[in-house]
């Protein structure tokens, strides 16, 4: 008899979130639909509308996808592209408010990484351990910077 392993550890994501524009952004992009439709107006108006919709769809398809992804997957963080092992992380600070204006602004750290988006307020900031590593700091845009900052912390558990 042979026993099957999974030697995978738990893949589940532990925190995940889009950072997706805000809705005035989206709106403002959408815009950009009629805009086309007066354009295309000579040709015709059925086919000026087709297109001015179309284009809106596009742009606000667009936007919501490109939007880069925060997740901590085993123990991994995931911050749009860059992703770094969990264990070489320190205590996340989680910010909101003032603290989190400072955070983004004079308190930012210049040999950190960042993934800061307007229109979210929080912030989590979180220190790198890893000597070998030029970057100080995480500085990473969340809606739920207590939810983020204890994934980190479940995750190197």
């Amino acid at each position: 008899m042979r026993l099957m392993q999974n030697p995978a550890t738990d893949t589940r994501p532990r925190y995940r979130e889009r950072l997706s524009p805000s809705l005035w952004l989206l709106v403002t992009v959408a815009v950009a639909g009629p805009m086309v439709s007066l354009v295309f107006v000579p040709i015709g108006s059925t086919v000026a509308l087709v297109l001015g919709a179309a284009v809106s769809a596009l742009l606000v398809l667009g936007f919501i996808t490109a939007a880069p992804v925060v997740s901590v997957v085993g123990s991994v963080l995931h911050a749009g592209r860059a992703h770094i092992d969990t264990r070489h992380l320190g205590d996340p600070v989680a910010l909101t408010g003032e603290e989190a204006r400072h955070a983004r602004g004079p308190g930012l750290p210049a040999r950190g990484w960042h993934l800061i988006r307007g229109g979210i307020d929080g912030i989590v900031v979180v220190p790198n351990l890893d000597q070998d590593d030029p970057v100080d700091a995480w500085t990473i845009s969340t809606r739920t910077p207590d939810r983020l900052a204890a994934a980190i912390r479940a995750s190197r558990d």
